[in-house]
């Protein structure tokens, strides 16, 4: 009978319990066959899933009904009017445990996978590098959230998060600073990129097309421009589908799901569900009524249960997927990389075509009409709105808002008001870095917490 080493609640972060438990079991064994590893990195319902809290915080959401906001928890609460902490002393926050459980998988199969038996060499060097990726993705997904936005003049200081880079319970959870994690961040990403297939069997598998991806959107977190639109260019070199929303004006009912989506290049979803999310009247009028992204993912709060006064996010509802939002870099994101990038470098013509190449799929043939720009400046505003229409709902938002204000003209105050209580959000605002809960710093007290 083998041994086996089982961890407590597998993710290092997601208790602090700095313990293992050695056990008899039957029917079970350690990871030793190429296809357990295999296994792991297909899981979706441990590697998919990323962040959900964000979706409170972000712009696109705004709760102005009564019953919405009684109805809301603490968490949600204080996640949407940026409070100093989200969490009482002895809960979890869902998303860190998530991706720590995530991360803990990664460094598992990477310690592991290359002596497995039963596989070829090419197959366990893809998985190795399909690791790499998810890890990667992962961090990048937790310094934006828990760490602030990325500055070269103050990232080597500024406190990113704990980089769990291998399976050591004992190892230091002390937290690494920002320019710690994206140079792993951009180290991992790169040294998988050969081991890869240029297009996965399926989205959910990391690919050259999606190692491209996840860089496009890591250098422009770290306003590298040119690398960000060399990157996007070379993922839509691979893939370049588009979901053409005139073929679902009269019918939804071959809409496809994530996995047959043409769009979706790396597939990563919300770690939870947030249905009947109410939509930001900003937001609404941005869309316009004529905009069929407003007509096929907005519907009345009536739609969703329970029911609220309002227009609430409702993409998930065609596919029938368990309400997950789509996350993950797709191929509308490269093209406004593409396109923020020209326009930044004043290329107005490459940032316009760009978007109305997006748009001429985003509108019925009788309403639409192309943006047009003179200037870089003018293009770069058109660039800013076509990101929100593309990505509302999904909670992306957040990290626009976030990298946007280290841009003058592009920084946005927030105001909101919540059961009688105004709360307000400046640009670069600490609030706009998650704390770090509590429970983690109690059990773990070499985490240091972020400044409020």
């Amino acid at each position: 009978m083998k041994k086996v080493i089982f961890y407590i609640a597998v993710a290092l972060l997601a208790t602090g319990c700095r313990k293992y438990v050695e056990i008899d079991q039957i029917g079970q064994r350690v990871l030793t066959y190429t296809s357990d590893y295999r296994a792991l990195m297909d899981n979706s319902s441990e590697m998919e899933n990323c962040f959900g809290l964000a979706t409170y915080s972000n712009d696109d959401t705004r709760f102005l009904d009564t019953n919405k906001q009684i109805q809301m928890t603490d968490i949600y609460y204080n996640a949407y009017q940026w409070k100093s902490q989200y969490w009482a002393d002895a809960q979890s926050d869902a998303d860190w445990d998530k991706m720590y459980k995530t991360i803990y998988n990664c460094n598992l199969t990477l310690e592991g996978v290359l002596n497995s038996t039963k596989g070829t060499d090419a197959d366990k060097k893809q998985i190795y590098a399909e690791a790499l990726v998810h890890r990667a993705y992962t961090f990048w997904v937790l310094v934006n959230l828990y760490g602030k936005q990325y500055d070269s003049t103050t990232a080597s200081t500024d406190l990113g998060i704990p980089m769990v880079v291998s399976t050591d319970l004992y190892a230091s959870l002390k937290r690494a600073s920002v320019q710690t994690v994206y140079n792993q961040i951009l180290t991992d990403l790169l040294a998988s990129v050969d081991a890869l297939p240029s297009l996965p069997d399926y989205n959910t598998r990391p690919s050259k097309a999606g190692v491209y991806a996840v860089l496009a959107r890591v250098y422009l977190c770290i306003r590298q421009f040119d690398k960000a639109r060399s990157y996007a260019e070379q993922a839509l070199a691979l893939q370049n589908g588009l979901l053409d929303l005139r073929n679902y004006q009269t019918s939804t009912s071959g809409f496809p799901q994530r996995l047959k989506d043409p769009e979706v290049i790396f597939s990563k979803v919300s770690n939870g569900y947030y249905q009947g999310m109410q939509l930001d009247t900003a937001l609404l009028t941005l869309l316009g009524t004529n905009d069929l992204r407003y007509k096929l993912f907005v519907r009345p709060g009536s739609n969703f249960y329970p029911t609220f006064n309002g227009y609430g996010y409702s993409r998930y509802m065609y596919t029938r997927e368990y309400y997950p939002l789509y996350q993950g870099p797709n191929v509308p994101e490269m093209m406004l990389i593409i396109a923020e990038a020209a326009a930044r470098s004043n290329d107005a013509s490459t940032a316009v075509s760009m978007i109305n190449s997006i748009r001429e799929k985003r509108f019925a043939t009788t309403d639409y009409v192309a943006v047009d720009a003179a200037t870089g400046a003018d293009a770069m505003q058109l660039v800013i709105a076509e990101r929100r229409r593309e990505f509302f709902g999904t909670g992306l938002r957040w990290f626009d808002q976030k990298r946007l204000n280290k841009d003058a003209a592009y920084q946005v105050t927030i105001s909101r008001t919540f059961k009688g209580v105004t709360t307000t959000l400046l640009p670069n605002s600490n609030r706009y870095v998650f704390p770090i809960g509590n429970k983690y710093i109690l059990l773990n007290p070499e985490i240091e917490q972020n400044p409020e």
